[in-house]
């Protein structure tokens, strides 16, 4: 599935495609979605939907029986499906990038951006034996940066309790300034993520790790969106480099933006679509591969 300029084009598009094939009868119609859309939309936050059931329910209805697809966001996406879904993994070939194109790699640190991406980070580095950093905390914001509807809907002044019903209240979370846990002093500092689309974070993250003496910053991500006002953010930040895979075209953002790389991963999809067509077993290109990848 090529990524089109509307994401839900795209999704219509490979629904009418497939169920097209499934009213012409074709015995196996499988998909293959490098970036599935909608994956960050895999959990429940508050009254919300879950977007990414809902489209394999939908993919699973237009008549799909099988899809490859790389790096979910949530591997636990894989059970929203009713048939055969192979996550294939990127990173062998980002860290093949970082072994033969990052001068002095032994000096890295590879840095999680987030306490949910430490698993990843954690994978990376004993891959690479190299140490291990966790990035903490968000950004102080003012009150005038708070007021974007985060908190709404606003509370009912008026509202009507139970006289006997006393619910216990929630305390907020209140995240700290954010702060590093490791040290990146006088290394190069590698932060790895699954997706980049608003870069706010990286760049904000880039310039805490340069306070606290990392004296080159990379970011690497398999899925480059960079959507927005990235390619300047990213132009104008201490972000040395970014690298993505190819599972989403941006040559646009690589002509906007020199310091984005773009890492091939025809292969690994070429590899799979063959050994599916020839009924061969899918388990070599999973080989290593653990838990936390």
């Amino acid at each position: 599935m090529q990524r089109a300029r509307d994401v839900n084009t795209a999704v219509m598009e490979l629904l009418i495609m497939a169920y097209a094939l499934k009213t012409a009868c074709a015995r196996n119609i499988i998909g293959v979605i490098p970036y599935f859309p909608y994956s960050k939309q895999s959990k429940m936050r508050k009254r919300g939907s879950i977007v990414c059931k809902l489209l394999a329910s939908m993919l699973a209805k237009a008549g799909l029986t099988h899809i490859i697809t790389m790096d979910l966001h949530q591997k636990e996406i894989q059970g929203f499906f009713s048939f055969p879904v192979d996550n294939l993994r990127a990173s062998p070939f980002l860290l093949q990038y970082i072994q033969e194109e990052i001068p002095n790699y032994r000096n890295a640190v590879i840095v999680a951006k987030s306490p949910d991406a430490a698993k990843r980070a954690q994978s990376y580095a004993e891959r690479l034996r190299l140490g291990l950093a966790v990035i903490h905390g968000e950004a102080q914001c003012t009150e005038l940066d708070m007021d974007d509807g985060r908190h709404s809907p606003p509370m009912v002044r008026n509202a009507t309790v139970h006289p006997g019903l006393e619910l216990p209240l929630m305390m907020a979370k209140e995240k700290p300034p954010i702060t590093v846990v490791g040290d990146v002093g006088g290394s190069i500092a590698i932060i790895v993520d699954d997706i980049i689309d608003d870069v706010e974070s990286f760049v904000a993250a880039a310039e805490i790790l340069k306070e606290r003496g990392a004296y080159k910053i990379y970011v690497m991500a398999t899925h480059g969106i960079l959507s927005a006002e990235a390619p300047r953010l990213i132009e104008e930040s201490s972000i040395d480099e970014v690298v993505v895979t190819n599972t989403v075209p941006h040559e646009v953002q690589k002509l906007q933006c020199p310091k984005i790389k773009t890492v091939d991963i025809s292969l690994i999809l070429s590899e799979a679509i063959r050994r599916i067509h020839n009924g061969e077993s899918m388990a070599y290109l999973f080989r290593n591969i653990t838990v936390d990848d």
